[in-house]
């Protein structure tokens, strides 16, 4: 009887003890928040941001190159499954849409090892670029403003975003931009 009187004194006294502690760190660290930037002005509207890297063939590959057709600028990762379920979508639509002025860029956050295998299993059909961080500045230039992935960047003719995507696009919703814009 005495050990279980002991016992549920420990009980109350950790749990006191416990509640205590919860409800300081919360009172003083909610003091301490940081506080959040004010949302970036959206970048539909604006003139394509400028970049230039290299692909998986080592080619330095600038943005201006596709000039005057209406591209989607897609960040992505292998690690990343919605990124990998909408690849084969962009791939049909790059062959439907080739030749009216339609322009996949992949721009993959990543390491070039894992895309360049990726790539090669799932035989890509536009161009692919790999640049880990760099691809991450990249693609806050072009309005992903939450690091999401996958991001994707529809610029029209010219030259300027017409629309941004954070997160996985159906190829459904993909095609009717692309009808828009050419």
């Amino acid at each position: 009887m005495k050990n279980t009187i002991q016992l549920i004194a420990i009980i109350i006294i950790a749990g006191a003890a416990g509640f205590g502690l919860q409800k300081a760190i919360t009172h003083s660290s909610s003091d301490k928040l940081p506080q959040l930037p004010k949302p970036a002005a959206s970048v539909v509207g604006q003139q394509r941001p400028d970049f230039s890297l290299t692909d998986l063939d080592g080619k330095l590959r600038n943005i201006s190159e596709w000039d005057g057709k209406v591209l989607l600028v897609n960040f992505w990762a292998t690690w990343c499954p919605p990124c990998k379920k909408e690849i084969p979508a962009f791939m049909e639509l790059q062959d439907k849409y080739a030749q009216q002025g339609f322009q996949v860029i992949g721009v993959a956050i990543d390491d070039e090892d894992s895309v360049r295998n990726f790539a090669e299993i799932m035989d890509m059909n536009y161009p692919i670029m790999a640049a880990e961080l760099t691809s991450m500045e990249i693609a806050r230039r072009y309005g992903n403003r939450v690091n999401a992935l996958p991001f994707s960047t529809f610029v029209d003719k010219q030259g300027k975003i017409t629309h941004t995507i954070a997160g996985e696009i159906s190829r459904e919703e993909t095609e009717k931009i692309i009808k828009t814009l050419l």
